[in-house]
């Protein structure tokens, strides 16, 4: 219900869990919905493989915020309205154009913002997500968000409760 664009090599995965009629149920909540974009490369996918994960060199990906959105969700986070991202992207994209004083840019360029444990989160308050591969950057980024512990109990939960793991049915919702 998000892919619009088709220049990336995977879908948004983590979209496939929406389909229009709980968008609109969404809507109808009174959540404002909002889109980013974020062309996926196959590296996305590839396994750290440093021992130090401060020698991994983070990929690139080339990402757009339009000025209007920005100046929306400017405002929502101004407001003090949580802003919930949905998809590991679209919080690089998020986090590539937000400032330390919690501003989001606008603009079109490529990131390759490598989000891990210790990162000082800027802009988003909660995340969607799948559960990641072991090793990859994006288990980082979620760890980072929610803390490695509380990623490993999410992780055994869904193991023990036998989650569907790496795209289809196994959302997780994570708030700060």
């Amino acid at each position: 219900v998000f892919n619009e664009i088709e220049w990336s090599v995977a879908a948004p995965t983590a979209s496939l869990h929406f389909t229009k009629e709980l968008l609109e149920k969404i809507k109808e909540s009174g959540v404002k919905i909002e889109k980013v974009l974020l062309h996926v490369w196959l590296w996305t996918f590839m396994p750290v493989e440093t021992d130090n994960i401060l020698e991994h060199k983070m990929h690139s990906e080339y990402i757009e915020l339009e000025q209007d959105v920005a100046k929306r969700l400017n405002t929502y986070k101004s407001e003090w309205k949580r802003i919930i991202a949905v998809w590991t992207t679209s919080i690089r994209v998020l986090e590539s154009f937000s400032d330390n004083n919690w501003i989001l840019e606008h603009w079109s360029k490529d990131t390759n913002i490598f989000i891990y444990p210790w990162y000082n989160w800027k802009f988003v308050d909660a995340m969607i997500t799948n559960f990641h591969l072991p090793k990859s950057t994006l288990l980082m980024l979620v760890s980072s968000f929610a803390w490695k512990n509380n990623i490993k109990a999410a992780y055994k939960y869904a193991v023990l409760n036998k989650f569907r793991f790496f795209s289809f049915w196994d959302a997780m919702f994570i708030k700060k």
